[in-house]
Order: C-alpha cells, then structure tokens, then sequence
C-alpha cells in the first residue's frame, strides 16, 4: 500500500516577501501528515533564493523524517534556475510529460 501524498499548490513568485506563509503552510502539512509531500510548481513563475532556500531546507526535513518532497510540473523558468543551482541534482522533480503529436 502507498503512503498517501499531499500536495500544496504554489502560484505568482516564491519570494522574500511570500516565503514565510509557504514556509507555515509546509510546517503544517509535514506535522500534520504521513507520506510524501508535493509542491505542485505549475503556476510558479518564479522563485529567488530564499524560494530556494526554502526548498531545500523542506527536502532536508522530509528526508529526516524518512519522506520525500516532490517539486510537481514546474516550469520551464523555474527548471532553468533549479539547473543552474544544480539542485535539480539533489530535489526529487516531476516534470510535466510531453504531449505526444502524431
């Protein structure tokens, strides 16, 4: 049986100024819950470093509790900074598939 999984949908910038309500809101979740944790990117447009920090200080607390966090469908510009960081390297990401054309 699978672990159920929760998800918190994140929009507009992940920011200094917005940081710390993801931050309560992640807090919550990971106390409040078993199993994975995802981070649905999809309407992100973007993120800065404390964004980032934020991230990876979640992925270091879901690892110690023996859970992962999941970055879900980010886009591109979010996948471009995570490249850069090379934290797509060390953050678990669930990238969008591909429509097929025929």
């Amino acid at each position: 049986m699978l672990a159920p999984t929760h998800v918190i949908y994140l929009t507009g910038l992940l920011d200094v100024r917005s940081v710390g309500d993801v931050r309560q809101q992640l807090n919550q979740l990971i106390d409040n819950s078993e199993g994975d944790v995802v981070v649905d990117l999809e309407s992100l447009d973007a993120l800065d470093a404390t964004g980032l920090g934020l991230l990876v200080a979640t992925h270091r607390r879901t690892q110690l509790l023996g859970r992962q966090l999941v970055l879900r469908h980010p886009v591109p510009a979010v996948i471009r900074i995570l490249a850069a960081t090379r934290l797509h390297r060390i953050l678990h990401i669930e990238r969008t598939p591909l429509p097929i054309s025929a």
